[in-house]
């Protein structure tokens, strides 16, 4: 079982890039970040096309999450976290598929920092701890991927100095990702790829991606049961090439059956 993360930085902009790495990597679920589209504008007919399911929470402009399922049905389970009514912001979708529960969100970046940004990054990270500090313990494989907007350690950065004073690598921030962590799961790079140089980001400018000057901050997350039957993780860094592409690419991990 192949499952994905994906941040496509505007599906509506980059679906001809998302298509065509739908068509080539074939991955069975894809949690899907930054639609940069209200809910009427996502594009359903075109993903069914592809081979398909799809549920989404968008938003116009900015954020927007989605989780697609190739081969089962979606239910889903949640969209926004609790622990603050009324936000209106599209950054976390949950469902249940196949036996599985897949958590698909998009942590704000938090800049600039200090100010009323990185507060609620900080407080969208607590909501996050508390949400999945009930799911780890699940009997079921949980998985939860997206844009975390952190890199954990200086491993995790190209010039780590240049970034000492980011929201992504501020260290609350950090503190905060070791602390979901340490309620159970296994960051599911890191686990396999303990010492690799491994990159999900690279800026548009500067010739960042030719010369791999990057970030992690995409993750996968699995809890015990998913975490035993960790197979591989890896960053198809193919359609980080291609034009009018996302400045992100998809990290791909898979799983034995159940």
């Amino acid at each position: 079982m192949k499952i994905s993360t994906y941040n496509v930085n505007g599906i509506n902009s980059r679906l001809p890039v998302l298509l065509r790495w739908l068509a080539l990597a074939k991955p069975d679920i894809v949690c899907l970040q930054e639609l940069k589209a209200p809910d009427d504008r996502f594009p359903e007919d075109a993903i069914q096309d592809a081979g398909y399911r799809a549920v989404w929470h968008g938003q116009s402009r900015w954020n927007g999450v989605a989780i697609l399922s190739r081969a089962w049905e979606i239910h889903e389970t949640r969209r926004d976290l609790p622990g603050q009514a009324g936000d209106a912001q599209s950054r976390y979708i949950e469902a249940a598929i196949n036996g599985m529960l897949v958590c698909g969100l998009y942590l704000p970046n938090g800049n600039p920092r200090p100010g009323p940004k990185f507060d609620y990054k900080l407080q969208w990270f607590q909501r996050l701890h508390d949400h999945l500090a009930g799911l780890v313990g699940l009997d079921a494989p949980v998985v939860c991927m997206g844009d975390f907007n952190v890199m954990p350690t200086d491993d995790d950065v190209y010039a780590p100095d240049r970034w000492r004073d980011d929201a992504l690598f501020a260290p609350e921030v950090r503190e905060a990702f070791f602390r979901v962590l340490d309620q159970g799961w296994t960051d599911a790079v890191r686990h396999l790829h303990p010492d690799e140089t491994v990159y999900t980001f690279w800026k548009y400018w500067r010739g960042a991606f030719e010369r791999n000057a990057g970030l992690r901050i995409d993750h996968a997350l699995l809890n015990p049961v998913a975490a035993g039957r960790l197979v591989s993780a890896t960053v198809d860094t193919r359609p980080r090439g291609w034009e009018k592409t996302s400045d992100h690419a998809p990290l791909c991990i898979e799983l034995t059956p159940s």
